[in-house]
This record gives structure tokens, C-alpha cells and sequence, in this order.
């Protein structure tokens, strides 16, 4: 019998991840293999070009492209500062002198005895990748970038938005059924990742930029409160680069859903220590999930942790979160496998699974309509 498999989050105490960090155009590698990096340390950095700047040195002097050689003061090459003089003409009468100017600080980068233009260049920008996670350096890729390995405790959510960020976990919610409200945001949660429980307003939202909150982690949000805090509609994209003062993860969707009770426990027993967030998230052409890394330190680690390998199907004792209506949200195990295609309401035939919940109730659902809850 073929398996079935659908793609989960993945709860979990302790496993192993491996995060390539990477530039976008060649540069240099900081860090050697087997160095152990913090998640906030430089591995990597490129030079991007400055902006260039074209200046008609022939118009504002009023000579002959071919003749502005004789009138610089600055040479191709040689670094200018704004306001310094790059090219002058010697009247014999003083008050006919014309000087002109650099309009930024950078280098002349050329010269054009055809067009009479001088081109300068603003410095380089440079460009550093972080480790992003606490852990050791396994693999470098000469001027690209590193591998980091990490043992550590992962949470995966549903959605999320906003870039890399790090910080002290702090438990604003006392249950995972729990709305965050804006008095549970104080103002020594600056810089520190928030959880909430089941729903995020939006007078939360607002108080959280407000406070400085580096990254907050709820069950779920209203759509018109995510398109009121982006000024747009997403659609299908991949998120992280969205730039509203802080990280957002959904651990279980859109609406008011309470947040599962082994992610809401496992991020309650990790209160107080540093984790590693990214929003980034992608449901199409290679799934991208949001993601809370809480790096162990060394003496912590359970002997024999290796890379989790993929699993090969759905089993039963599974356990599931339900991601369509009408049970959207609703998180059980799997009490059976049927082989058998079954006629759903559309009419098609699929393969299915049987659910049962915690209050004992039983749904047949489509394999397709579920995702597994990965973890130890």
C-alpha cells in the first residue's frame, strides 16, 4: 500500500536543525568549521557598490568634453568628500573662477572625455549575514556562506510575517485559549518575543510596536487586522521581509483559535530564555514554515540527538490539526487508515483518515485536509 504523506509543524523538545546562511553575491566567510557561533555573530560579509552619481563637469564649466582633464583637481580614483572641490577653472580675474563641488562623499570613479562627464561612487554597503541560531559552524561555502547546526527545542507555526529576530522569551498569557490583550504588553517585554494564547487584536498590534516588542507568537489574528498592519493584501507569496516593527507568528491560523496545548506548554517551559524567531513562510512551490528556535547550551543535550529523519506516512496515533472547514483548527489523533477511496461531499473519491478528538468525537476527513504535528 502507498503512503500517504502530508507535510506537518513540527512541536518539539529537542532536535537538530541545520540553517544555510548565505550571501547574495560572493563575499567572505567569517567563521570556520566546527566554530561555535551566536545567532546575532557576523559569518558572513559582501560589499555592495555604492551609488553612482553622473556629473557634467564640460556644461557647469563651459569648456570642451575633450578639455576637462586640465580643469580637475580630483583624479579618477582618488576619494572625494562632499563638498570638496572636484574641478575648477584659473581665471586671470578671480571673480570669473568657477568651482565645482562633490555632492556626496565617495571616489571619482571615471572620467569622459567624450561626454564631458565625471561619474563618482558612494561607498560600498556592506552586507553581513548573521548565524541567525545558536550553534556550531558544520560547513563552509568558500565566499557564499555557512552551515550552523543547532541542537535545540522547535516550534513551527502556520503563518507568519517579519525577518529574523532574536530575544527572551516572555509569557504574556496564562492559557492557550487566553486573547492578548494590550495590558498584558508592559514595557519591559522591549525587545523580548511575547506569547499569547488564542487571539490577537488589533489594539495589540498597535501596543507592541509601540512597547518595542521584538516578536510576538499567538494562535490566531483577524485577516482585516494582518491587512490593516501591512497596508496590503499578501497574497500567495513568501513572507519575511515585511518591515512592521516586529516578527509575527500564527501557531494555528486566521480567526480566534486556541493555541495548541503541547506548543503553548513547550513554549512555557522554555520562559525566560533566548530564542531565534523568523516569520518567513511559503505554501507553495517548497513550504517555508515560521519558525521559534530555542538553542540548548551544550551540557543540555540528550545524548544521541541526530538530523530528524522524514517520515514515510501518516500513522495511526498521529497527531493532527484539521485545515479546512468545517473543522478548521481542530487538533486529534489518528484513530484509523482506511485503504479505500470515499465519495466526500463534492463528489470525488479520495483517500481519507479518521480523526478522533479529545472530547471523543470521531470525523472522517480527507488526507489532504490535515497536517501532522511533528515531534517528539
Amino acid at each position: 500500500m502507498a503512503h500517504s504523506y502530508t507535510p506537518g509543524l513540527t512541536v518539539t523538545e529537542q532536535t537538530v536543525i541545520r540553517r544555510r546562511r548565505q550571501l547574495p553575491l560572493p563575499g567572505t566567510v567569517l567563521v570556520n568549521v566546527g566554530d561555535q557561533v551566536q545567532s546575532n555573530q557576523p559569518v558572513a560579509k559582501a560589499e555592495l557598490p555604492g551609488k553612482v552619481y553622473p556629473l557634467n563637469l564640460a556644461n557647469q564649466l563651459g569648456v570642451a568634453p575633450d578639455e576637462i582633464s586640465d580643469y580637475l583637481v580630483k583624479k579618477p580614483g582618488e576619494p572625494v568628500q562632499k563638498d570638496e572641490i572636484l574641478a575648477e577653472n584659473k581665471p586671470l580675474i578671480k571673480w570669473f573662477k568657477t568651482e565645482i563641488r562633490s555632492p556626496i562623499t565617495g571616489t571619482v570613479e571615471s572620467v569622459s572625455t567624450v561626454t564631458g562627464q565625471v561619474l563618482l561612487r558612494e561607498p560600498p554597503r556592506v552586507l553581513e549575514v548573521l548565524a541567525y541560531v545558536d550553534g556550531t559552524v558544520v560547513e563552509v561555502q568558500p565566499q557564499q556562506g555557512v552551515t550552523v547546526e543547532a541542537v535545540c527545542t522547535l516550534i513551527q507555526g502556520i503563518f507568519g510575517i517579519g525577518g529574523e529576530t532574536w530575544g527572551t522569551l516572555a509569557m504574556a498569557a496564562r492559557s492557550p485559549d487566553e486573547v492578548l490583550t494590550p495590558a498584558q504588553l508592559t514595557a519591559d517585554m522591549k525587545g523580548k518575543i511575547v506569547v499569547g494564547g488564542s487571539f490577537l487584536p488589533a489594539e495589540t498590534l498597535a501596543k507592541a510596536k509601540a512597547v518595542g516588542i521584538a516578536g510576538l507568537v499567538v494562535g490566531g489574528i483577524h485577516d482585516k487586522d494582518l491587512r490593516a498592519l501591512l497596508g496590503y493584501d499578501l497574497g500567495v507569496a513568501i513572507t519575511g521581509t515585511e518591515q512592521v516593527g516586529f516578527t509575527l507568528i500564527l501557531t494555528e491560523g486566521f480567526g480566534t483559535i486556541p493555541m495548541a496545548q503541547k506548543t503553548f506548554k513547550l513554549l512555557s517551559a522554555h520562559a525566560g530564555q533566548k530564542a531565534a524567531i523568523s516569520g518567513a513562510t511559503q505554501i507553495r512551490a517548497g513550504v517555508i514554515r515560521p519558525e521559534i528556535v530555542i538553542a540548548k547550551p551544550a551540557g543540555a543535550v540528550s545524548a544521541g540527538v541526530t538530523v530528524a529523519p522524514q517520515r514515510e506516512g501518516i500513522q495511526i496515533g498521529d497527531p493532527v490539526r484539521i485545515i479546512r472547514d468545517p473543522l478548521f483548527g481542530k487538533i486529534g489523533q489518528v484513530s484509523a487508515l482506511p485503504s479505500d477511496l470515499q465519495k466526500i461531499p463534492t463528489e470525488s473519491e479520495v483517500r481519507v483518515l479518521e480523526v478522533q478528538f479529545p472530547d471523543g468525537q470521531v470525523a472522517v476527513v480527507p488526507r489532504t485536509n490535515i497536517e501532522v504535528i511533528e515531534g517528539s
